[in-house]
């Protein structure tokens, strides 16, 4: 199998040595998204504001291998703050529909560059 890294300029590029995703066969696996703005490299300010730049980002990457969130099959969410989870939901359900994607919420003690969270992503091909 033949593996092929995605990339693009609409999320934020990647810090380190990892690509943004990378495609396996018809499956895409998308890396940790943070709430950092592209142009900028800024993070955004408060829960909120993170939470949709972070889906706005997995959205970017999403289409850049050819998909949507539409076809995310599992979404892994890093929270500094557990607290922030019922806001998490409000804001998942105006990106994504039914049937949802599997999930796994872990709260963790600090996130890169002082991010609230963090969501990574497997997304199916059509």
């Amino acid at each position: 199998m033949t593996k092929q890294a995605i990339e693009t300029a609409k999320a934020p590029s990647a810090i380190g040595t990892y690509s943004q995703a990378v495609r396996a066969g018809s499956t895409v696996y998308l890396s940790g998204q943070i709430g950092l703005e592209p142009e900028s490299m800024q993070m955004a300010e408060g829960i909120e504001a993170q939470t949709r730049r972070v889906f706005d980002n997995l959205r970017a990457v999403a289409e850049a291998a050819g998909g949507s969130l539409d076809g995310m099959v599992k979404l892994t969410v890093y929270l500094t703050d557990l607290a922030h989870f019922p806001r998490i939901n409000e804001i998942m359900a105006e990106y994504f529909c039914k049937p949802y994607p599997a999930r796994a919420a872990v709260g963790v003690a600090a996130l890169p560059r002082g991010a609230m969270v963090e969501i990574e992503g497997v997304m199916a091909l059509p």
